[in-house]
């Protein structure tokens, strides 16, 4: 699919100033240039023609917004000086693998004062001595060449803006999770102590119950002994009672 007809696709019923990213990888430049973009998508912050083999970007349209663009994997050899003039608020180029062999040819991104980013890999360029020192030496407003700085520190995802207070939003979600299941299991504890107690409180009503049934029982036993040794004496009596009454007939 040539590059116009992937444009049209792209849109999809939208007007140009409606888009705001717009990826034509992998289809058919028209002699090696850039056709059917137009000034129109003026909102366009991201732009990406990787491997549409493009040997220049001279028809390239001001885009003021344009942010982000991915020129990787085609003949780009140089020519670069339209970048800065048709994309002046660029901050990410990426020209890997493409057939750039001077330290030279890159002079002309010096005008791009936003650029942080500039990706080069699988160029020639990146064959000569001191490669990365003359690049930054170059273009002293980039933050990144290939992925790191100049200290060789990788570039963060976002770039390497962190929020003011220096800790990720995951980490702080994290802490946060971490000192609810604290709580949780704090709250459970306290639960299973309460239920010890309850337990502890109930188990001492059952002994004293029991005391009480215990002690009734005792004293119902004791009336039962009483009871029959009242009934031995008055049997013990009897005879000696019959005795004592004859002796008395005799005396009289």
């Amino acid at each position: 699919m040539d590059m116009k007809k992937r444009i049209h696709l792209e849109l999809r019923n939208r007007t140009p100033s409606d888009v705001r990213e717009l990826v034509l990888d992998n289809c058919r430049s028209v002699e090696g240039k850039i056709e059917g973009l137009t000034a129109e998508f003026v909102n366009l912050e991201f732009l990406s023609l990787i491997n549409v083999g493009l040997i220049s970007v001279s028809n390239l349209p001001k885009l003021g917004k344009l942010k982000k663009l991915e020129l990787s994997d085609n003949r780009i050899s140089g020519g670069l000086d339209v970048l800065a003039e048709k994309l002046p608020n660029l901050t990410h180029l990426n020209l890997s693998g493409n057939k750039l062999k001077d330290i030279s040819t890159l002079e002309p991104l010096k005008k791009l004062d936003n650029l942080k980013s500039l990706d080069l890999f699988n160029c020639e360029v990146t064959n000569l001595n001191d490669y990365r020192e003359s690049v930054f030496k170059l273009l002293p407003q980039l933050t990144y060449l290939d992925g790191y700085d100049m200290e060789d520190r990788e570039a963060s995802d976002s770039d390497g803006e962190v929020d003011g207070d220096g800790v990720d939003d995951d980490e702080d979600e994290e802490g946060e999770e971490e000192e609810d299941e604290d709580g949780e299991e704090e709250d459970f504890d306290e639960e299973e102590e309460d239920e010890e107690d309850e337990d502890e409180v109930e188990g001492e009503e059952d002994d004293e119950e029991d005391g009480e049934v215990d002690e009734e029982d005792e004293e119902e036993d004791e009336d039962e002994d009483e009871a029959e040794t009242g009934k031995g004496e008055k049997r013990k009596r009897d005879p000696e009672d019959d005795d004592e009454d004859d002796d008395d007939e005799d005396d009289d």
